[in-house]
């Protein structure tokens, strides 16, 4: 069989191929290597030579890493899979219907993008999980919000007491603070998560 039919059938799915896409052409736009980008993510060279191939995909806490090293964001790498506005400067009102939105299905879960790709003033995520290991902090310049719709919710902000969130309940967090949340009790939580776009200058 040839090696370019072999090599498409490890990928994990079309969306994992187009980020992967995307991020090998952001990086090459920063004429910066697989070794160097490796050394500002603190992820592995092979690792990310499989999430450029699609042959992997990325968690969430990684496309972030991945995502400041490029100046971008997290959610634009996940949007690289989504349709775009027709025309990027068009003011009319987007609709998201319930079975659309760039998705990244992980191990905790689920993360949808609530949005068309392109540039907005905020990026929202809907997201939907069950893990109950807390994992690696997430951290960005950008402030962010989170309502909980459902389940139960340990949100851990790095130096202070976790907290547990349960439907109704928000929280609001300034750019710096690192955070990561998980099932308090080991049943399934939704969430609407929505960060600030970054802002000029402040790219991590």
């Amino acid at each position: 069989m040839p090696t370019d039919l072999l090599d498409a059938d490890r990928v994990v799915d079309e969306q994992a191929r187009r980020i992967g896409e995307h991020v090998r052409s952001r990086r090459r736009a920063a004429r910066m290597t697989l070794v160097q980008l490796a050394d500002r993510t603190g992820l592995s060279h092979p690792f990310l030579s499989q999430v450029e191939r699609g042959h992997s995909r990325a968690s969430m806490v990684s496309l972030e890493k991945i995502a400041a090293a490029l100046d971008t964001t997290q959610v634009a790498l996940l949007a690289a899979a989504a349709p775009e506005r027709e025309e990027p400067d068009d003011q009319t009102p987007e609709v998201i219907r319930a079975g659309e939105g760039a998705r990244g299905p992980f191990s905790s879960g689920e993360a949808r993008l609530l949005v068309h790709a392109g540039p907005h003033a905020f990026e929202p995520l809907e997201w939907v999980g069950d893990n109950t290991d807390l994992g690696e902090y997430f951290e960005h310049h950008e402030d962010e919000f989170l309502t909980v719709l459902a389940g139960d919710v340990l949100l851990d902000l790095r130096g202070r007491p976790p907290l547990r969130l349960g439907p109704g309940d928000s929280a609001y967090y300034r750019g710096g603070t690192g955070h990561r949340w998980a099932s308090a009790d080991g049943s399934r939580f939704h969430m609407i998560v929505v960060k600030e776009s970054p802002r000029t200058g402040a790219a991590s």
